[in-house]
């Protein structure tokens, strides 16, 4: 059997999808979004059950729920993973037109549940937010339309991809759903700037940024009541800030104990924006900076691996995930100890729900095919126009 090496990579023709996988995929990063699951779990069976009472449910009732949506997400990540970098470019552009189609009907057949920001389908049994879906594709068609202009004689793509961005932030912005909207900017911005994008660019669309916030802060009473609370320079104690604060600082170092903590008793989304302050209070400082860490290795691990790669399209695309994932995990980790404004943001694998879930899944495992492994140089080139990926 002839063998092929180019570093530490070994193609053996013929070889099995799931061994070629298990050996090119960042066991590094796997494990950490394992772990981050079962953190989600953890924290889950303490969070969740005042929810479940509060809603006559079974105790477990959402903690169940997590664990199937979790397993649904699992199973999403593997399978993505396990595709060639060309099969998850084209279904990211074809899942794209699907999830902005359903954020863009959001106003006519969208429900709001009483929030007062029309985001989720009901499903009945469950709901859908498509903005959660639509972030991740919507970074890969931009990694592809960006690639394709850099190459000889190809579109313009980054103007192109520039003007699907306004498209988007306006129609998460109408929801209103402002952070999701920002959060884009940023992912979209991070792949623009790996591009080659010029700073006097990006530092308009850092005005313009600023522009939109001054006119929604003027023009939503939602917006500026959020903004005014965060510049106060005082919190209220019967907020969920306030109660969130006090949370964190009640648990220390070392935390009052498991099942002991009150914030879960008091804050509604206790199981899903905060839930970070239900582990500050009764794990203690130990478990967020555990929790801090494992985001941080999983960003700094896919951003080296990534400044390996020859491939265009796998660098954009890799940097964008990265860049979101880590992105909505400090906004999340940000909103509980205010350093940001407040903002309905799960953290990443941890809160509860069925959307955010699925798509960090299919995020995760995209973030995975671009990481793994690949022959780099001339004789990588040759083996990865050949179908290695």
């Amino acid at each position: 059997m002839t063998e092929i090496a180019h570093g530490a990579v070994v193609v053996l023709p013929g070889e099995a999808i799931v061994s070629r996988w298990w050996r090119t995929i960042d066991k590094g990063v796997l494990g950490a979004l394992v772990l981050l699951f079962a953190v989600g779990l953890l924290l889950g069976f303490a969070a969740s059950v005042p929810l479940a009472e509060r809603n006559g449910l079974p105790p477990f009732h959402y903690v169940y729920r997590q664990a199937i949506f979790g397993s649904m997400a699992f199973a999403v990540m593997l399978g993505v993973s396990m595709m060639s970098p060309n099969m998850v470019r084209r279904l990211g552009v074809i899942g794209f037109f699907g999830a902005a189609a359903a954020v863009m009907l959001l106003p006519a057949l969208g429900t709001d549940f009483g929030k007062g920001a029309v985001r989720w389908y009901s499903l009945g049994f469950a709901s859908v937010q498509p903005s959660e879906f639509l972030k991740p594709v919507f970074i890969i068609l931009t990694a592809w339309l960006m690639a394709s202009g850099a190459e000889p004689g190809g579109p313009p793509g980054k103007t192109i991809s520039f003007a699907v961005l306004v498209l988007i932030v306006a129609f998460l912005a109408l929801q209103p759903d402002f952070g999701q909207a920002m959060l884009t900017v940023v992912a979209w911005s991070a792949v623009y700037f790996v591009a080659g994008a010029p700073i006097a660019i990006l530092t308009g669309v850092v005005a313009a940024v600023g522009a939109v916030g001054v006119i929604s802060y003027n023009n939503s009473e939602h917006f500026a009541r959020r903004i005014d609370g965060f510049l106060s320079p005082e919190v209220d104690p019967r907020t969920q800030m306030g109660y969130a604060i006090d949370a964190i600082r009640e648990g220390g170092f070392f935390g009052v104990g498991v099942n002991e903590g009150k914030v879960k008793w008091i804050l509604p989304d206790a199981h899903t924006d905060f839930i970070i302050a239900v582990a500050a209070e009764e794990y203690g400082l130990i478990m967020v900076l555990f929790i801090v860490c494992l985001f941080g290795f999983i960003a700094a691990r896919c951003l080296m691996r990534l400044c390996s790669e020859r491939d265009t399209f796998i660098r954009l695309a890799g940097t964008g995930l990265t860049v979101l994932l880590a992105s909505q995990a400090f906004i999340n980790l940000g909103v509980a100890v205010r350093l940001l404004p407040a903002k309905g943001m799960t953290l990443p694998f941890v809160s509860y729900g069925g959307s955010s879930l699925i798509a960090m899944g299919a995020l995760t495992g995209m973030l995975l095919c671009f990481t793994r492994t690949r022959p780099q140089a001339e004789i990588g080139d040759h083996l990865l126009s050949n179908g290695y990926r």
